[in-house]
């Protein structure tokens, strides 16, 4: 069974309609019992990280989805749920996140590389680059090459203190974001899938049928 945790922060069906194109064993829940008999979860997210860790903390859904990643079940996190998999987020004063990927997240600057403005939140369609030694065809990404676009919105980035953890990375004002962060069997995308087109469904099969958690 495939969970997409519900904790009143993101667009729900447009994720399921996703996963519903690749499983027929697909919910939106907030309950327990139902996070704690998935094979799969999905953590989903839009607005600010405080109240999206008070909503999962109220309804005490944060032990249970880091004891389900930390037992090897494999978890996607999307864009705030990307950045609620680390450790700690600047986004209106220091807060704990699930710690489940190592560092912090921060707000992406108002200036670019040349010290001229430059647009935050950012808001539009990038092309992943590999990070590293990294290679999409042992991920998440399989089949998907560098020039495929997603959709980001978003104001502030995760920052992965072990530079293997970033397994993609995008260029905005001329400095590398991360766009996808890895370790294990969580993975977190900073951009929509849902949102992103026929590429971004390739993504999302991917996690549902063909994820184990390989490194």
């Amino acid at each position: 069974m495939i969970v997409i945790i519900n904790y009143g922060l993101s667009n729900l069906l447009s994720i399921k309609r996703a996963v519903d194109l690749f499983s027929d064993d697909v919910m939106i829940t907030d309950s327990y019992e139902d996070i704690k008999n998935a094979d799969k979860l999905i953590l989903p997210g839009v607005g600010s990280f405080h109240y999206g860790m008070d909503c999962l903390e109220k309804l005490h859904l944060k032990d249970i989805i880091v004891d389900k990643a930390n037992a090897g079940v494999p978890l996607l996190g999307i864009c705030l749920g990307m950045q609620m998999l680390f450790d700690e987020s600047e986004e209106g004063g220091l807060r704990d996140g699930l710690k489940l990927i190592s560092g912090r997240v921060e707000r992406i600057p108002d200036n670019d590389i040349d010290g001229c403005r430059q647009t935050v939140p950012h808001i539009g369609w990038e092309k992943l680059i590999k990070s590293g030694e990294s290679c999409f065809e042992k991920n998440i990404l399989k089949g998907i090459t560098e020039d495929k676009e997603f959709y980001f919105v978003h104001s502030y980035e995760g920052k992965p203190q072990i530079k293997q953890h970033c397994v993609a990375n995008i260029v905005y004002g001329g400095r590398e974001i991360c766009a996808i962060v890895q370790r294990n069997h969580i993975i977190g995308c900073q951009f929509h899938p849902e949102k992103s087109g026929k590429i971004g469904l390739e993504l999302i099969r991917n996690f549902v049928i063909d994820y184990k958690g390989e490194s």
